[in-house]
């Protein structure tokens, strides 16, 4: 007659290797692998779980122990900081990860079942107990304040308020910009130089009506400089600076 073995119940295959791991008291950064593979696989052998998809969970660790038992009978792989790396290292790294989790909802159970033990009543006061105020005592309130003391504290109130306005910002108005085409303002520049030939570069920042206006024309004579359609001369530091449109395009005006 064979004899009937209840198997207990386990979560998924890291709960089993918990409980073997628990149940031979061995260190969990140091597993024996082939002592707990061989205890894995027996469980695996008297399991009657008819659901295969659980089985099939089972199945891939215990391959995965048997791999991890193969490569601790080869030579130890080295790493590139030239450390020897341990087979079960991941294993251990799965192991810990999944009793911290383990240990959260056994600690989440017991608060829930502690919450279930908790009754509150709903808050229930006499009318004369819920209408009472305390008195007020105006004269101690007040106590030694005067109409002198409230004046000099609003007073330093509102210096400080007007010690947080920044004199400059506080005194601009709404800034506009200014819409400048610079293909327009290349235009006039060009017919400018090609109409006076020679003129001051002073002179054309002052027809300007803005200050957006001279840094486009700025930018713009130097454009011209660089392809060569002017020519700038300033004969002395601080000078003012001439400026003169080739011949070539003088004619053509």
């Amino acid at each position: 007659m064979a004899i009937s073995v209840k198997l207990e119940v386990f979560e998924g295959p890291l709960d089993l290797l918990l409980h073997l791991i628990d149940k031979n008291k061995v260190d969990i950064y140091d597993i024996p692998i082939v002592e707990i593979t061989e205890q894995y696989l027996d469980y695996i052998r008297q399991m009657e779980e008819s659901d295969m998809n659980v089985m099939s969970e089972f199945l891939v660790m215990a391959a995965t122990l048997l791999d991890i038992k193969c490569r601790m009978l080869l030579p130890k792989e080295v790493n590139e900081e030239g450390e020897e790396e341990d087979p079960r290292a991941e294993l251990v790294q799965k192991l810990l990860e999944y009793k911290m989790y383990k240990y959260m909802s056994f600690e989440l159970r017991d608060r829930q079942v502690d919450a279930e033990r908790n009754l509150y009543r709903e808050q229930h006061l006499p009318e004369e107990v819920a209408s009472y105020r305390q008195p007020v005592n105006y004269e101690e309130l007040v106590g030694d304040m005067t109409l002198n003391k409230l004046h000099e504290i609003f007073k330093s109130v509102v210096r400080k308020q007007e010690d947080k306005i920044d004199p400059i910002r506080s005194q601009y108005g709404n800034i506009e910009k200014d819409e400048i085409d610079m293909d327009v303002k290349m235009l006039y520049v060009e017919a400018y130089a090609k109409e006076h030939g020679r003129f001051s570069f002073r002179q054309l920042l002052e027809k300007q009506s803005s200050r957006m206006e001279i840094i486009v024309t700025f930018l713009i004579i130097l454009e011209l400089m660089k392809t060569g359609k002017i020519t700038i001369v300033q004969e002395n530091i601080f000078d003012d600076i001439i400026i003169t449109a080739r011949q070539s395009d003088k004619a053509s005006a």
